[in-house]
């Protein structure tokens, strides 16, 4: 379930909704995000009892949770700025120090103080009834003790009330503008789901809301109009813009029998299409719900950030009270002492601290989106700036996956190519394909059923035969030919009590245009290939020649290739895999960084902690480019946000600070975090982070 969350102002805020959250009974996955303004919880509830429960936890903790809809943060920014402009101008006249009355200065300054301030009273009083303190407890408490010390100073200090609230308003106007800046490449997705279709009735067409539209309607898309949804082209030809999925900006030429996805621009001509997946069926869907899903979890490093920030600002206010009593002693309690425990108060507010990760992380993965890279899991993210090794998967990952029958060798039944295609009807497997291409109609084998890593059997007009690789040779205990040439071979044997090869199938499978190109720039960011492949270790060394790539593993069933993971990981090395298909799937989850093709199979994606639209391998680099430069600006952020505070509050503790000098670093601090993160919308390719 996810919530937006009204009232967060700084870590503090985080670190309290998600230790109210955790009480709930049976809550799992809690986790709130300050850049994003939103939290997430897994319950076992009817989603009625569920808001229900949530609502009330959020709102003893002093926030209020919000389902019905997201909040607007351009009409938050509206008011923030409104506020911060009557702040300003009510100021001006004790800032510049014009010589007016007692009496009318302070009316002025009581304006601001309780009108422009109000938000600020609210948010503590919550706060401190929910039996801690935030940052608008610290911003309450200097605020309240310089304007209060102007009614009893010689030197009235209303200017330093006023400029604190005026500064910290604009802070958080400019950290509000620059939040809605991060949230660009979310919403330019959103923007590429249309609100209505064509739907075909005969002859005739009707314009007809998105909503009402059912799986298996045909619509007609005309030039210059974006697909509503997944489908499948019927009538028509076209070329059609899919750059927001693949990150190309070259157009797909698309015939009829060919799947087309909603959100992509029809360019050239009208088609119609038949709706396959609706809703939150889409991969834009699915691409919109893994980009927020991405941005609401933290990776290790925000976790460690949350628990200082947990006891950060009780420890300032200790500070302060420390800094009053020790002054107070030295010179007397009097303006001089609450002066610098106002500024204490001020300047050590940890707004910067709990922005530093959420916004690089927001910008980094809005970034990856663009590329057609979509990250899942934050710990991948994370982990990828060190990775040491990166196993590579062959077919289909650096082959083009699309291989072509060549030859049939040793037939010892005319129907070799019939019944192997009776064994592969349904199967997603690269060399099936294959062989359904070269015999494309015939009937189907029943009994079907899958060897891992050996291949299938099945019966055909009764007979039980199996086809696979040399490995399915051995378990029938017949002799492995040794083979010679390029490409890959299957064989087709007649399983009965005396089993016997029938046909070998040989198959021609191309590197990809950019493999070799990819493993080279492999190598210049210092991270070494490994080959793993099922198939034969003939095939696999001369592919992984071509490549130059020096260890080889072939023959490998998927518990071996996850085996090959784990040895590499004993040895000390950070590895990633590579891969697309259902044979990648254990090595994907066992590396510390899973990457998988969306040409290959969902198993294969929902096992990735990173998604790689398209089928360029080239985008894996990219991906591990964007995570390094994220994770070095979260540390950029982090050290920034830590440097400040352990500048700012021992200067403030000996006076070389004022509380309206202390209100500016506050505000500076926060905007400049946001903006640092927001220039990771700028890296180039060519950049790399270690």
């Amino acid at each position: 379930m996810k919530f937006h969350i009204r009232g967060m102002t700084c870590a503090a805020c985080v670190s309290k909704l998600e230790a109210a959250l955790q009480k709930i009974p049976g809550a799992e996955g809690v986790s709130v995000n300050l850049a994003t303004g939103r939290g997430r919880i897994r319950l076992n509830e009817t989603e009625e009892t569920a808001r229900s429960l949530v609502q009330g936890a959020v709102a003893r903790a002093g926030y209020e949770a919000v389902f019905t809809g997201a909040l607007d943060p351009e009409r938050e920014a509206r008011i923030e700025f409104t506020e911060w402009i009557r702040a300003a101008i009510l100021s001006i006249p004790l800032v510049l120090m014009f010589p007016i009355p007692f009496w009318i200065q302070a009316a002025v300054a009581s304006v601001i103080q309780f009108g422009s301030g109000r938000k600020f009273y609210v948010g503590a009083w919550k706060s401190i009834r929910s039996g801690s303190a935030n940052m608008d407890v610290l911003v309450v408490l200097g605020t309240t003790a310089a304007y209060g010390l102007s009614f009893f100073s010689h030197h009235p200090w209303f200017e330093s009330s006023a400029m604190i609230l005026v500064l910290v308003r604009l802070g958080k106007w400019l950290e509000l503008r620059a939040r809605i800046r991060t949230t660009r490449a979310l919403r330019s997705l959103e923007t590429l789901q249309p609100v209505s279709a064509r739907v075909c009735f005969g002859d005739q067409t009707f314009e007809m809301p998105i909503s009402g539209v059912k799986r298996g309607d045909r619509i007609l898309v005309l030039p210059g109009e974006r697909i509503p949804a997944d489908g499948r082209l019927v009538e028509g030809e076209s070329d059609l813009d899919e750059s927001f999925l693949t990150g190309e900006s070259r157009l797909l030429a698309k015939i009829a029998g060919d799947t087309v996805r909603g959100g992509a621009l029809n360019i050239t001509g009208p088609i119609r299409i038949e709706l396959t997946a609706l809703g939150a069926e889409t991969i834009l869907s699915r691409i919109i719900a893994l980009i927020e899903n991405a941005q609401d979890k933290k990776p290790p490093i925000q976790r460690a950030v949350d628990r200082v920030s947990a006891v950060f600002v009780p420890a300032v206010l200790l500070l302060a009270l420390g800094v009053l009593f020790w002054i107070g002693i030295q010179s007397g309690f009097g303006e001089t002492a609450l002066l610098r425990a106002v500024t204490v108060l001020v300047i050590a507010c940890p707004c910067a601290l709990g922005l530093a990760t959420p916004t690089a992380l927001m910008v980094g993965t809005g970034r990856a989106a663009k590329e057609g890279i979509f990250i899942r899991d934050m710990d991948a993210l994370e982990m990828a700036n060190w990775i040491t090794v990166l196993a590579l998967d062959k077919t289909g990952t650096l082959t083009t996956g699309k291989p072509v029958l060549s030859r049939i060798e040793s037939i010892e039944s005319e129907r070799a190519l019939e019944i192997a295609r009776a064994l592969q009807v349904g199967s997603e497997h690269p060399l099936a394909r294959a062989i359904l291409r070269a015999a494309p109609s015939g009937q189907k084998a029943t009994g079907i059923r899958i060897l891992p890593g050996r291949g299938i059997e099945g019966r055909v007009d009764g007979k039980l035969y199996q086809m696979g690789s040399d490995r399915l040779l051995e378990s029938n205990g017949l002799p492995v030919p040794i083979e010679s040439g390029s490409g890959s071979c299957s064989y087709l044997i007649e399983s009965a009590e005396s089993p016997r090869c029938l046909a070998v199938f040989w198959f021609e499978d191309e590197l990809k245009p950019g493999a070799i190109e990819f493993v080279r720039r492999l190598r210049q960011m210092k991270i070494r290939p490994v080959l793993l492949t099922g198939d034969r270790q003939e095939e696999a060394s001369r592919i992984a020649g071509i490549l130059g790539i020096d260890d080889v593993h072939a023959r490998m069933l998927p518990e071996e290739k996850a085996g090959v993971m784990e040895s590499l990981r004993n040895r000390g090395e950070c590895v990633a895999m590579l891969g697309d298909g259902v044979n990648d799937a254990p090595a994907l989850a066992l590396a510390d960084v899973g990457i998988a093709l969306s040409t290959g199979t969902d198993a294969a994606m929902q096992t990735a902690g990173i998604t790689l639209l398209g089928g360029d391998p080239l985008k894996s680099l990219e991906a591990i480019r964007i995570s390094r430069a994220t994770y070095w600006k979260i540390r950029q952020n982090l050290a920034w946000a830590f440097v400040y505070n352990l500048i700012g509050i021992p200067l403030a503790m000996t006076g070389v600070l004022s509380p309206v000098h202390a209100g500016a670093a506050m505000a500076l601090s926060s905007v400049s975090v946001v903006l640092s993160s927001l220039l990771l919308g700028r890296i180039r390719h060519a950049e790399v982070h270690r």
